[in-house]
């Protein structure tokens, strides 16, 4: 079923980096295995305006995907508004993931200026799609200047620790009903990608889970599959836990034969 986010109609949910692959080659390969139409670009790592020959640009356009360029290795406002303005000059896209790196130990967002440099930017006609954190104030504030799209992480980018604060993030999903939630960073399994869509989040953003598997083809369709059945599990509305034991086949009504009868 299709969906909606920043003015664009999708289908699938499951949005894929594009960074630290064996090959350009096996990227491409498991973006389309991955069956991904948006797909993440570091401006200020792979710098696509080089004069050089750029092959990783080219697997890039041969994608056919929606690219979400990001300001990933900024840390200052500044830094992160003059990159979104290159590479919407470069992309032709007025989307850009804004990430500003506030600590370099565990690459947390800077908060404060994660929300300074969203409101520039928005001013400026982008659709800002922040990764922050699950801090449901910071969200707020994001919300507040003009943000449609949350990116808050499950986990520090690239550990692979998966949903670290389920609570936090299920507390987003109820108190920010209108938003777009998308969980980036810190998945490191399928199974983290299904606890995401089973929260209500609208899809999900990875990297390393694929490109460092030992085969990225094979674990990028494994994720696509991840997100479709957490969606779907969401959508049918899952049972609720139950601390003691509930016979799934009733006794109520069931015949029971008599022992004489069994006999005859």
């Amino acid at each position: 079923m299709s969906w909606h986010v920043g003015g664009k109609t999708l289908k699938s949910r499951f949005f894929l980096g594009t960074a630290a692959y064996p090959s350009p080659d096996i990227m491409a390969r498991a973006v389309r295995a991955a069956e991904a139409e948006v797909i993440t670009v570091a401006l200020r790592r792979q710098m696509p305006g080089l004069q050089t020959p750029n092959y990783f640009w080219q697997m890039i356009r041969q994608t056919a995907c929606i690219v979400l360029p990001n300001t990933a290795g900024c840390h200052t406002v500044d830094e992160a508004v003059v990159t979104a303005h290159m590479a919407r000059e470069l992309f032709g896209t007025h989307w850009i993931k804004l990430e500003v790196t506030g600590d370099d130990y565990n690459l947390q967002p800077d908060p404060f200026a994660l929300v300074e440099a969203a409101k520039i930017l928005i001013a400026d006609g982008f659709e800002v799609f922040p990764y922050c954190t699950d801090d449901l104030v910071l969200c707020k504030r994001l919300m507040e200047v003009g943000c449609r799209i949350l990116m808050p992480w499950g986990a520090p980018i690239g550990s692979g620790q998966g949903l670290l604060n389920p609570y936090a993030l299920r507390t987003l999903r109820q108190r920010l009903p209108q938003a777009t939630l998308l969980v980036d960073a810190g998945i490191g399994s399928p199974a983290d990608a299904i606890q995401a869509m089973q929260l209500g989040y609208d899809g999900v953003l990875l990297n390393s889970a694929v490109a460092q598997a030992h085969d990225p083809v094979k674990m990028a369709a494994a994720f696509k599959l991840a997100v479709r059945a957490g969606r779907l599990a969401y959508e049918a509305g899952m049972m609720l836990a139950q601390d003691t034991a509930v016979p799934s086949t009733p006794v109520v009504g069931t015949p029971f034969w008599h022992q004489e009868a069994a006999h005859e």
